[in-house]
């Protein structure tokens, strides 16, 4: 293997401590190329200023950043996502609750003519562009409280050319006095003393956590639900893998009825909903 080749730099890269696929996608994005050229020529020489932007990166990988930040975009549900320290990277668990969006749309929600659809904290716009995309009749509002946030959503919806309404504010106050026929959130829900956020420093701390025991953002969301939804609709809120049996208990103290629990890619409970049945109370 010649220095300075695709080979040797994967090989350098993975050498350090990167993973494989980590390495490709990175040297890659350098190159200009797809996964299947490197493969297909792992002969060929690096310029000098591609091995040192590859080793910039590689370093910068090496020390924890996201793939998704150092590459500036993350695959979501079919999409291709813009992504930034401004944003969580989407996560493919968070499909989950997309999915069960979209199974609702498809069915119940199909005589709504034009649902309104909430996504509470929408970060990248990730959640909202995915149910847009794919239910292109539904009428979706994102909020989040970070301009930053907002402005990578707005940015994506752009480029996606999918039309959401982007609202700055603290969960339900930018929609005073308005209902929606289904609200989605995955609000930050790891607990403030959670060592796993040491591998996620690189990712908006509020977006992470909410401190304490991590469901204040969730217990919150809950208790204004009932104002903000349609006789006999939803909430789906994703939530961490060990506070499924919570979210039910705060589901169900809120009044929200078939409260159940869906399971992630693998395997673990990753989000709870329910219906708003206003007759009940």
């Amino acid at each position: 293997m010649s220095p300075g080749t695709v080979d040797a730099a994967l090989a350098g890269a993975r050498a350090v401590g990167l993973d494989r696929l980590d390495a490709q996608l990175l040297l890659a994005a350098v190159l200009g190329r797809d996964r299947s050229w490197l493969m297909a020529h792992g002969d060929d020489a690096l310029a000098p200023d591609q091995a040192a932007q590859f080793d910039t990166l590689a370093a910068r990988r090496s020390a924890g950043e996201p793939v998704a930040y150092l590459l500036g975009r993350q695959e979501f549900h079919g999409l291709t996502l813009q992504v930034s320290p401004a944003v969580l990277v989407p996560r493919p668990d968070t499909e989950t609750l997309v999915d069960w969006a979209l199974e609702l749309l498809g069915t119940e929600l199909a005589a709504a003519g034009r649902p309104q659809v909430l996504d509470l904290g929408t970060g990248s716009g990730a959640i909202a562009l995915a149910i847009k995309h794919r239910c292109p009749r539904a009428e979706l509002t994102a909020v989040d409280t970070s301009p930053d946030a907002l402005a990578v959503a707005e940015s994506n919806a752009q480029a996606l050319g999918l039309s959401i309404a982007l609202l700055p504010g603290h969960w339900w106050s930018p929609v005073s006095g308005r209902r929606f026929e289904l609200v989605v959130s995955n609000p930050p829900y790891i607990a403030g003393d959670d060592h796993h956020l040491d591998a996620l420093r690189h990712e908006p701390r509020l977006a992470l956590t909410p401190g304490g025991d991590g469901l204040d953002s969730l217990r919150e969301i809950v208790v204004g639900a009932s104002a903000h939804l349609h006789d006999g609709r939803w909430l789906l809120l994703e939530h961490g893998h060990d506070q499924a049996g919570a979210v039910r208990a705060l589901l169900a103290a809120a009044g929200l009825q078939d409260v159940s629990t869906r399971r992630d890619l693998g395997g673990n409970d990753r989000c709870t909903g329910g219906r708003w049945r206003q007759a009940t109370r």
